[in-house]
């Protein structure tokens, strides 16, 4: 009785409330990561090609994404099934990318989408190699920039006593941060769906932040995310990138490393 009583009362205090009342929000935000990807894959005129990883279920993105051509790529730890182009993790993906062992894929892609592993190593490491493997006017999508408690952000997946419960966003917010640094880059976060965030070359989507944190200490990301982050609307999000697509030329169509330029055949959902 005594363990029970201990157990209701650590639920029902403060830091699990307001835990739960943000995680319901950002659940029940509208729009989601799909809708910002496709409304930039619609600012393209040319076939787009689009790449995503860390797919695990299809149906909970990559089905419901709308470009021309797109691959997915999953070490396929969450989701058995994985119905992917690509079963893979993406440090072996990239690589091999790199190396041209994959013919059939573009040279570059026009949107890529990231979330996969939600380590700030790891993502950092995958925006990297994006930036790579991405069109000069393409974008790179990333999911949950913006944990709304530093339990949310906890480096472990476990713990689901937290306040956070068993919502997670890891640690993806730091490596986001670090490009927002980038004064060569546009970055904005969409503030909807834990936060997606957007890394462009040349859409006037945000410029870089002065802001310093060095040591990416929560506490500090906390009081001043609005701005670190870019924390944007998706309205505003969707005016800026269509002031950028009117100001520049129509976007050319982009080369493939073969002749046909297709879905993976083993990828049924694309």
């Amino acid at each position: 009785m005594h363990e029970w009583r201990c157990g209701r009362s650590l639920l029902r205090n403060d830091y699990h409330r307001i835990g739960d009342v943000l995680s319901n929000e950002q659940r029940t935000s509208r729009p989601v990561r799909t809708d910002v990807i496709n409304f930039l894959l619609s600012a393209f005129h040319r076939p787009t090609a689009y790449l995503e990883i860390g797919v695990r279920n299809p149906d909970d993105n990559f089905s419901h994404v709308q470009a021309h051509r797109k691959w997915g790529v999953d070490p396929g730890i969450e989701f058995h099934a994985n119905p992917v182009a690509y079963p893979m993790t993406s440090d072996a993906f990239f690589k091999a990318f790199g190396s041209g062992r994959f013919s059939e894929l573009p040279t570059k892609f026009d949107v890529i989408f990231l979330d996969g592993l939600h380590y700030a190593d790891q993502l950092d490491r995958d925006i990297a190699h994006s930036l790579e493997a991405l069109a000069d006017d393409g974008f790179i999508v990333l999911h949950d920039c913006n944990p709304p408690t530093e339990w949310h952000a906890r480096e472990c997946f476990a713990y689901g006593m937290s306040p956070a419960s068993w919502y997670w966003n890891g640690t993806s917010w730091k490596a986001f941060m670090k490009y927002r640094l980038r004064r060569d880059l546009q970055s904005c976060c969409v503030d909807t769906d834990w936060g997606v965030g957007v890394i462009s070359r040349t859409a006037s989507i945000g410029d870089a932040t002065a802001l310093q944190n060095p040591f990416f200490e929560f506490n500090v990301f906390e009081k001043n995310r609005r701005e670190m982050l870019n924390l944007i609307s998706y309205e505003e999000f969707v005016a800026a990138v269509s002031r950028s697509v009117k100001a520049c030329p129509p976007m050319e169509e982009l080369p493939t490393r073969s002749r046909w330029y297709g879905s993976h055949p083993s990828e049924s959902a694309a």
